[in-house]
Formats: C-alpha cells, structure tokens, sequence
C-alpha cells in the first residue's frame, strides 16, 4: 500500500514498532476509536526514544498495513491454504492472535485459553516497571 514519507521500513524499525505495539499499555487503549492520532504519537515519540524517525501517520499507516496483511495470511491459513505467509507473522500472531475471530467465541476472562508466554510476559514486564 502507499509508503508515506517515500521511505521504507527496515526489519529494525518494524520489529521496535511491533515491539512498542505489543506493549499492553498500548493494547488497552482503544483501537476501534477514529481519534486515534495520540496513540500513534505515542509510538511514533517511543520509535524515536530509539532512534527511529517517523510521525504518526507513518506509523499508523504501517500498523495498518501489517495488520491487513496478517489477516489476510491468517484467514488463509484458517481456510487450509498455506501458499501465504509474512515476514513478521509469528509476532504480529502473538499480538493480534487473540484479537480475531476466535475472541468472538471466548470469554474476555479466560486467562486458561491464553498462551503462557503471555502471562510470563505480563508478569515479567510488571516486576521490571
């Protein structure tokens, strides 16, 4: 899709974007609000903590993107189909796994049916904070 600001990503600046983006505090914000120009200012001045330069349109347009591309490689995978995949699907499924199709089956209390590196994950960036 369109590349804003006519630079492309390197793997090193969409590993720290899907690493700022895993973050549960900017999870639980909410996704579906159109506003959501201040969470992406939040990752864009996270990326640039690290010497990433890009704004926020930057960084929504690949959040988008990617997102796009893991539901299309993962709604392929569910139909049988293993002719699609991703450079970073595995962490985007780690992220976004949960947040699909199958939330609409599961209760949103059921820690059981999550990943236990998930609650490792959670509990270690609690003892670091």
């Amino acid at each position: 899709v369109a590349n804003e600001g006519g630079k492309h990503w390197t793997v090193n600046e969409v590993r720290a974007l899907i690493h700022i983006w895993s973050d549960k505090n900017i999870q639980q914000q909410p996704e579906g609000t159109v506003r959501n120009k201040r969470i992406f200012e939040q990752v864009a001045a996270r990326l640039q903590k690290v010497g990433i330069d890009r704004d926020w349109k930057q960084c929504r347009t690949k959040y988008k993107n990617l997102k796009h591309e893991y539901k299309s490689v993962k709604s392929a995978q569910d139909s049988g189909s293993t002719s699609k995949s991703m450079k970073f699907f595995n962490e985007l499924d780690a992220i976004l796994g949960h947040s699909t199709m199958e939330q609409a089956s599961k209760s949103d209390n059921d820690e059981s049916e999550r990943p236990p590196e998930w609650t490792e994950a959670k509990s270690e960036k609690d003892s670091i904070g």
